[in-house]
């Protein structure tokens, strides 16, 4: 029985997809699977006849597949759709590429990608902040020092998960550093942390030996004890921080996300630059930090004044020294009225620097070279004898 066309179809793309699993995280390739079902799907309910990437045209098949995805109920969000879009876009031009097929020029276009919505950052207020961790210090418990831990370092709920029992580090001194294993990005680093999360990181040590009711060999090695798995881990410290929240009284609702914008507003605010603040949060471009802080009027008035106070303490004109014999004007003679002169023109200078009057300044400068040619004349005139 002869396959129907659609269905040849999606075996190439799930061919493609099918190599992409060696490089590409699950998660990742559920979201081209995805795509392709749902390419697949408006193709075999509009245009069943299509049966290889090089009969497709922009129209009327990728437009209207675009207008599918804005037409669905429940209506996908612009990520979903851009995520589709990139997708499908990425498979075609590998099985292109690939020379399986051929390509019409043109399919996608730049205006076929929605535009994100650029939402602002959500740390916590200063006063909700201290109600939350007054809350959760106040409870102690082993997920209200993990609530805790993860305020205090800015990490990503994922990466505290796989943190293992041994991750701080002396570096000497009161130098610490928690290392945080390959997450999101499949990076890792070392954040820096003071003593109050070392004493974290040893009471979460001690709760979780205390309370642990892990079946021996799960979770072995990890901070922090998963013996339902690491989903549900999640779920439970999501629930416990939405709880300890409405107890804390806190005016807004508190994700664990927001805890990881407060601190990158907190660090901020103390002074830590740009660039480090990307390496604490982990982050591998600028522009991702920048939409994780929060930029306040009082944060750039105190910017702005900082930055004045700086500036002219940095431009402020240096005071001429004055010889010891300029001071002298009792001297007999000509050389007290050469000392006199040489005293009036420092006056001049200094008070010349200080205007900003150009006019004024510029007559001064001309008082002061009068006197000099004064000065200067005086020099070839006899000394009386006394």
């Amino acid at each position: 029985m002869q396959r129907p066309p659609v269905k040849l179809l999606e075996d190439r793309l799930r061919s493609q997809i099918e190599n992409l699993k060696l490089s590409l995280r699950p998660s990742t390739v559920k979201n081209y699977d995805s795509a392709v079902k749902s390419f697949l799907r408006f193709l075999g309910v509009h245009y069943p006849e299509v049966d290889s990437p090089s009969a497709l045209r922009r129209d009327p098949h990728i437009l209207g597949w675009l207008h599918y995805l804005c037409e669905k109920d429940p209506p996908l969000s612009k990520a979903s759709r851009l995520a589709h879009i990139i997708c499908l876009r990425r498979l075609l031009i590998d099985l292109a590429d690939s020379g399986r097929c051929t390509l019409p020029p043109g399919l996608f276009q730049l205006s076929d990608f929605p535009r994100l919505d650029h939402f602002l950052p959500k740390p916590l207020s200063p006063e909700d902040d201290r109600l939350l961790v007054e809350c959760l210090r106040r409870r102690n418990d082993l997920t209200s020092n993990i609530l805790l831990l993860l305020r205090a370092t800015g990490i990503r709920i994922g990466e505290c998960l796989r943190l293992a029992a041994d991750c701080l580090k002396h570096l000497g001194q009161q130098d610490w550093a928690l290392h945080v294993p390959l997450g999101k990005l499949h990076t890792e680093r070392w954040v820096p942390v003071d003593q109050d999360v070392c004493n974290l990181v040893e009471r979460i040590l001690a709760l979780r030996d205390q309370t642990r009711r892990t079946p021996a060999g799960s979770s072995l090695g990890f901070l922090i004890p998963q013996p339902r798995g690491h989903q549900s881990a999640y779920q439970h410290i999501t629930r416990v921080l939405k709880a300890s929240a409405r107890e804390a009284g806190c005016s807004t609702p508190v994700s664990l996300h927001r805890l990881r914008h407060t601190y990158a507003t907190d660090m901020l605010r103390a002074g830590v630059s740009l660039p480090a603040l990307q390496q604490l949060l982990g982050h591998k471009c600028i522009h991702m930090t920048l939409r994780y802080l929060q930029v306040t009027q009082n944060d750039l008035q105190r910017e702005y004044h900082q930055a004045r106070r700086s500036s002219a303490t940095r431009h402020q004109m240096p005071d001429l020294a004055v010889p010891g014999d300029l001071h002298d004007t009792t001297l007999p003679g000509i050389p007290g009225i050469a000392a006199a002169l040489a005293a009036t023109r420092h006056l001049l200078e200094m008070y010349r620097r200080q205007i900003t009057n150009q006019p004024t300044s510029l007559h001064l400068e001309r008082l002061a070279n009068r006197l000099a040619k004064i000065a200067a004349q005086l020099e070839h005139l006899p000394v009386a004898p006394t």
